[in-house]
């Protein structure tokens, strides 16, 4: 028995009937006219702090739902739950991403005439939550400048089909060695389109650009569903 046929076909299969259920989670949100983004990054990106600092700007503005995904525990759900608006908790039990149909579970749990953006944060991980649809509009890349310049090269496909990277922690970028120029040339020569944005939690700075930015994406995603 060709056991790496079979372990081809079994992931073929996998990823097949998780993209059918994805569609069944993009039609629900188009006809909710509410723009799903999927956050992804590694463990230790700044992922959740990137969320509580951007949901006071974006909650002047819209109605937001928050999907939060972890392997075991619901301490990233209770940060965002201070904020008072709708947060879901998802464990993964030991699964390195969301699927589509764990998204699909908890959907029940909105209110679908009051949220206009859901942010659903994927578990920590660069690797497996590429291959795997949520039935979102796009993903966001959030990568902590400490990581080091390699990561885009080392890890193209998520980037290839990110919309947007914000590149976190720029407070830091005097203390690494981290080749800015670099880092943003690979990001670009894998993906020429995606956006890209600076940021500091701490310091606030290249907040307004990034939630501004993602404000009209909404703006225009519910225009074009309308």
């Amino acid at each position: 028995m060709d056991h790496t046929r079979r372990e081809i076909e079994v992931m073929a299969n996998l990823l097949s009937a998780n993209d059918m259920q994805a569609e069944v989670n993009r039609t629900h949100f188009r006809k909710n006219n509410c723009l799903a983004i999927n956050v992804i990054g590694s463990p230790g990106a700044g992922k959740t702090t990137l969320l509580e600092k951007t949901l006071p700007h974006l909650t002047l503005d819209l109605q937001v739902g928050v999907i939060e995904g972890d392997i075991f525990t619901s301490k990233d759900a209770d940060r965002i739950a201070v904020h008072e608006i709708p947060v879901i908790q998802i464990n993964t039990g030991g699964g390195c991403h969301l699927d589509s149909k764990m998204v699909n579970k908890v959907l029940p749990e909105f209110d679908w005439q009051a949220t206009d953006l859901m942010i659903i944060e994927n578990v920590g991980n660069l690797v497996c939550p590429a291959d795997f649809d949520l039935g979102e509009a796009f993903k966001i890349i959030v990568l902590s400048i400490v990581e080091g310049d390699d990561k885009p090269a080392k890890y193209p496909v998520i980037f290839r089909n990110a919309k947007a990277v914000v590149l976190n922690k720029m407070d830091l970028e005097q203390l690494t060695d981290v080749n800015m120029a670099t880092m943003k040339q690979d990001i670009l020569s894998i993906n020429p389109e995606i956006k890209i944005f600076e940021v500091s939690c701490r310091s606030g700075n290249g907040l307004i650009a990034w939630t501004s930015w993602l404000k009209q994406e909404v703006k225009v995603y519910q225009e074009n569903i309308g």
